[in-house]
């Protein structure tokens, strides 16, 4: 994959992160805590780690196309890098302790869920629009 289309798909995710976490917290503060509301410490913090995560999305970077198996093992190395990086830097900034930790984790796999399922959608586009130009010029060369 080409370096600035990575780059492109890296700051994508960023937002997608950024925009589930945001509609999580939302959702729970309103069953949980309806009196709640963001302030700006929090919105900075929520970004650094939404930025966080989509940096480490540098795990899937390959200048070269990728086997199945090597896709599925990144994806899992991904993951608990992931896992590991937010826990214990929310851990070290005192914004989770006790079961606070296991919920942190369990939202963290939530939203990497939901990155993951509108990525491959996006994918499953791309490759119908490759697949219909492909398509298209065989019939131009068959005819």
């Amino acid at each position: 994959m080409n370096f600035l289309k990575f780059v492109q798909k890296i700051i994508k995710e960023f937002f997608i992160i950024f925009a589930s976490i945001i509609m999580i917290i939302t959702l729970l503060r309103q069953m949980y805590d309806p009196n709640m509301a963001f302030d700006l410490k929090s919105i900075y913090i929520l970004m650094a780690f939404s930025f966080l995560g989509a940096l480490t999305g540098f795990i899937f970077y390959s200048p070269n196309d990728l086997s199945e198996k090597k896709m599925r093992i990144r994806i899992i190395v991904h993951f608990f890098t992931l896992e590991i990086l937010l826990i214990v830097l929310a851990s070290s900034m005192n914004l989770v302790t006790g079961q606070g930790v296991i919920i942190l984790a369990l939202q963290i796999a939530v939203i990497y869920i939901i990155v993951h399922l509108l990525s491959w959608q996006n994918d499953k586009k791309d490759a119908k629009k490759i697949n219909e130009k492909l398509k298209t010029f065989k019939n131009d060369v068959d005819e």
